[in-house]
């Protein structure tokens, strides 16, 4: 397969990208404009909607930091999506698992992304509990973020060895 085949097949996992978006910014849409501020909905016994703003980064990491890491966070955001870009593109077609991760990853990436920079926080809803320790509140964008993280642990523990060994022989093969 060509570059060029390669890289038209990468872009196409965009559609993900693109439909982690519309899910994220329309579930914080709704959760801003129906539930009141820290007032939790109870759903399940271990699961609220509760509407939270975060102004700092993973965990409220850097929250109370006087506005400046909005830029900071908003500028490694933008720096991340360039290089899940380029990963994609580069990244072979028979990957499709590595562009699933990267495709959900660059989708919650950007989501979060424009929450940021137009509101100048992050909007949660996602409140899991039990008994009284209680998950940091999080969104779809986040969510998306971690599938995607988890596929490319998955890859680099259990089969980036194989496509080593599948690679390798395949080469042998060829001489």
């Amino acid at each position: 397969m060509t570059d060029v085949n390669n890289s038209t097949s990468a872009l196409r996992w965009l559609w993900i990208t693109v439909l982690v978006i519309v899910l994220d910014l329309g579930t914080k849409y709704w959760a801003d404009a129906a539930l009141i501020y820290a007032q939790p909905v109870p759903i399940l016994p271990f699961f609220d909607l509760t509407l939270l703003y975060n102004y700092g980064a993973a965990f409220s990491f850097l929250a109370g930091a006087g506005g400046w890491q909005r830029w900071f966070f908003a500028g490694i955001a933008i720096g991340m999506s360039v290089f899940l870009l380029v990963w994609l593109k580069r990244t072979p077609a028979q990957e499709w698992w590595m562009r699933l991760a990267l495709a959900l990853v660059l989708g919650g990436a950007l989501g979060n992304l424009y929450d940021r920079i137009i509101h100048g926080y992050v909007v949660d809803f996602i409140s899991l509990h039990y008994g009284g320790w209680y998950f940091p509140a999080f969104n779809l964008a986040d969510t998306a973020i971690t599938l995607g993280a988890l596929l490319l642990i998955i890859d680099m523990l259990f089969l980036a060895e194989r496509r080593k060994l599948m690679t390798s022989s395949s080469e042998e093969g060829l001489k």
